[in-house]
């Protein structure tokens, strides 16, 4: 588990003051006069019930308490340490959150029409009513289905109707009076009644095709109960696993394997669970008692095997377990050697292996027989410039996801048949793409067929899932994302830009714009994302409520800056410990160019990150405040300092490898230098939104909430400041798909109000 980041409508994989008395005049269209507070002195927490004049709101204030932090005799004084509560349930903290809730609705309530366009703009695009690709697996297709006005998915399945025939590119689910009816195995949509929040981590059908072992999450605080149904009735098998996370394997058609967390949410154990018997009976595989390493779950291709992986930032050793021969347990594959990263799979008579080394910091790739594992052969040597970033096995063919240049490559390799020696690979084929950016992620597919299945999108292509002959190179759209509403991708360009960073290192940057409606001559608006931790790749993909910005003349960009895994390992590691300042140099760097190449100007520069990526933006707002007119930072991670020297908060221990260990003094000072909570200024800031979710395990809200109160005691500057702390929600937010594009629709409408592109509201208006 990561501080992880979420671009709009798509979630992805890990963290992430004032004058004494003044009065501030928002947009022209809002009518409201916001007035701070006479005394930052003797605060105290305001109900906005209290107000009887709603044009005069005051913003609401914490209370400031003092709380001491000291350590190499540095003292911090923290006088809103008081708003986290792990329990979630002290009055006066709910109160406050209440209270921001209801400020920000105010001071957005002369957007609300807006924002109700955005809004519907963005749901016009979609077809409500559609299936996903349909994969087979065996004797079924699988699929998930949507339904007009309904928040969730239905999890479905059709017989294949000529289940002998072998599986190939032009193969189409049959649908119609005269095909297979369709089974709608768990609809979401009744299993939500009656949650605020609903989430389903996991959906993963036995190898005979006859249970579901599915994980559900109602809270958002990603603690899990697994169910185990009757894929034909529903009927429950047994009771469900509490407690758990969503990773869990099926041991053949009878048994599961699972993951339980420790008190700080660390993923510590893995149990064997047998159908029929209580949970208390289940059998403990393994324990990693070190609290930097987490543990991981995945499947052989061949499903043949299980591994379980023990991981640390720079470290990851891997067991394996034989389906076949459960009374094995988990047998030791990779060794533990601190700096060596493995990852595995299995094929015939071989274990694969991925293997990474600070020698060998982009990874090559091993063969290992099954009953030898220390014999190890090289297939493909390590390359310094192209990083193997992972693999996918079949029968006959071994797939590589590389990355060079930054951007993504699939290359694909004949294997000799199974029995013959195996030696180092050559001539692979590599799967052609258009874009000059874009991202392309691994599907499942089927081990024992010669067909390929991948995602690929671009900035411009919504996103398209294809099947690749990998015999012949023939590829078949499978689907692609239908985008109602006239879109056109041909109107779009799509760019590839490289920013100098003060070191001189070349940030590449993706870009985005309608070419028939911007200018290119500084007066745009544009929006600058941003990431850069975790070694993630921030590939640039299509979001379709995107292009009710970019159709309102906004330019997009995305930039790949160290921290990321953009460009191999090497970036990553100049992107965190005691580099991870580049992170946030780079990102002003990307934007200095922007503004330098007359993609827009300051006064039009709007931010935007999340968890890790927020804590990019907390970090930037205090550096260069001046350079944006506007900043969104979701769930953010900003009060670094202070949560990685608690061991007792989710994420602390396993990510001291990632940000530094502050118990020792050099990093101590150095996280002090740029956690944004410990660096607000008193000095002008940009117009900011920052969002929290109430259950977030991965960032507390108590860090922007802290973040929110300290940059309203410090800041200088008349300029809107608002929080949104979901209630119901954790790190994803809401979790039903229309209420993300609500969300969405505000996001944008903060934009335009700080970029003073709200149209003028009639008088009745708001």
């Amino acid at each position: 588990m990561l501080r992880c980041c979420i671009r709009y409508g798509i979630g992805l994989a890990g963290r992430i003051g004032r004058l004494p008395l003044v009065t501030l005049s928002l947009s022209s269209s809002s009518g409201i006069t916001v007035r701070p507070p006479l005394s930052h002195t003797h605060s105290t927490s305001i109900s906005l019930s209290n107000h009887s004049n709603p044009s005069l709101l005051d913003p609401p204030v914490a209370n400031k308490v003092k709380h001491e932090l000291e350590l190499f005799g540095d003292v911090r004084v923290d006088n809103y340490y008081w708003l986290r509560d792990d329990s979630r349930s002290d009055p006066q903290v709910l109160s406050y959150l209440q209270e921001e809730n209801a400020y920000t609705d105010f001071l957005m309530s002369g957007t609300k029409d807006v924002e109700d366009q955005i809004y519907a703009e963005i749901r016009g695009r979609i077809k409500e009513n559609d299936i996903s690709a349909p994969i087979r697996r065996g004797p079924y297709y699988y699929y998930e289905r949507t339904l007009e006005g309904k928040e969730y998915v239905q999890y479905c399945r059709r017989a294949v109707s000529n289940n002998g025939a072998p599986p190939a590119v032009d193969d189409v689910m049959p649908i119609g009076p005269d095909a297979p009816p369709e089974h709608v195995i768990l609809d979401e949509n009744i299993k939500a009644e009656g949650h605020a929040y609903y989430c389903i981590g996991a959906f993963e059908a036995s190898p005979n095709n006859k249970l579901i072992a599915y994980a559900e999450d109602t809270k958002g605080d990603e603690i899990y109960h697994v169910y185990i149904i009757d894929a034909e009735t529903g009927t429950p098998v047994g009771k469900p696993l509490v407690g758990v996370t969503s990773d869990l394997e099926w041991a053949g058609d009878t048994a599961l394997l699972y993951v339980t967390m420790d008190a700080t949410l660390r993923p510590e154990k893995v149990w064997l669970h047998n159908l029929g018997t209580e949970q208390s009976n289940d059998m403990c595989l393994y324990h990693e008692k070190d609290d930097m390493f987490n543990i991981e779950l995945a499947a052989s291709e061949s499903k043949k095997f299980l591994f379980v992986a023990s991981e640390s930032k720079t470290t990851r050793f891997v067991f394996y377990f034989d389906i076949s021969k459960p009374e094995n347990g988990l047998l030791p594959l990779t060794p533990r050697v601190d700096g060596i990263d493995t990852s595995v799979s299995h094929r015939g008579n071989h274990f694969f292996i991925t293997r990474r080394s600070e020698e060998f910091f982009n990874s090559e790739v091993l063969a290992c027989p099954l009953d030898n594992t220390s014999a190890t052969t090289i297939l493909l040597p390590h390359r310094e410039s192209v990083k193997i970033q992972d693999m996918q096995l079949f029968t006959d063919h071994l797939v590589v996801y590389e990355r060079e240049k930054g951007l993504p490559k699939i290359t694909i390799y004949v294997l000799p048949p199974v029995g013959e020696p195996l030696e180092r690979l050559q001539g692979g084929r590599n799967v052609d793409f258009i874009d000059p950016v874009y991202s392309v992620y691994r599907s499942e597919s089927q081990f024992s067929s010669s067909i390929l299945r991948f995602s690929y999108s671009s900035l411009r292509t919504p996103r398209s899932v294809y099947d690749y002959d990998m015999k012949t190179g023939i590829s078949v759209l499978k689907k692609i994302e239908t985008v109602l509403g006239g879109f056109e991708a041909l109107n779009y360009v799509t760019e590839r830009q490289w920013a100098t960073a003060p070191d001189g290192t070349q940030i590449p940057l993706s870009i985005v714009y309608q070419k028939n409606i911007v200018k290119l001559d500084g007066s745009d608006p544009l929006l600058l994302y941003g990431y850069g931790s975790y070694e993630y790749c921030l590939d640039p993909s299509f979001v379709a409520s995107r292009l009710s910005l970019l159709d309102k003349g906004f330019i997009y960009a995305e930039a790949h800056i160290r921290g990321g895994g953009e460009m191999g390992r090497q970036w990553y590691e100049n992107g965190k410990l005691l580099k991870k300042k580049n992170t946030f140099t780079d990102f002003i760097a990307c934007a200095e160019y922007l503004i330098e190449k007359k993609y827009c100007t300051k006064e039009k520069l709007c931010i935007e990150g999340r968890s890790a990526g927020g804590l990019l933006i907390g970090a930037v707002l205090n550096m260069r405040p001046d350079l944006f007119k506007a900043a969104i930072a979701g769930v953010p991670f900003v009060d670094v300092l202070t949560t990685m020297l608690d061991p007792t908060i989710p994420l602390t221990t396993s990510e001291w490898e990632e940000w530094g260990d502050p118990r020792k003094e050099e990093f101590y000072f150095y996280m002090k230098s740029y956690s944004p909570v410990d660096n607000v200024k008193a000095q002008n800031y940009p117009a900011i939104l920052v969002t929290a979710g109430l259950h977030d395990p991965r960032v507390m809200y108590s860090e922007p909430a802290k973040f929110v109160a300290k940059l309203r005691d410090m800041k200088t500057d008349y300029n809107l400041l608002l929080f949104k702390c979901e209630q119901g929600a954790g790190h994803f937010s809401k979790s039903g798909r229309f209420e993300k594009l609500r969300e969405t629709a505000f996001t944008f409408a903060f934009m335009m109000k700080a970029l003073d592109m709200v149209p003028a509201l009639s008088s009745g208006g708001n």
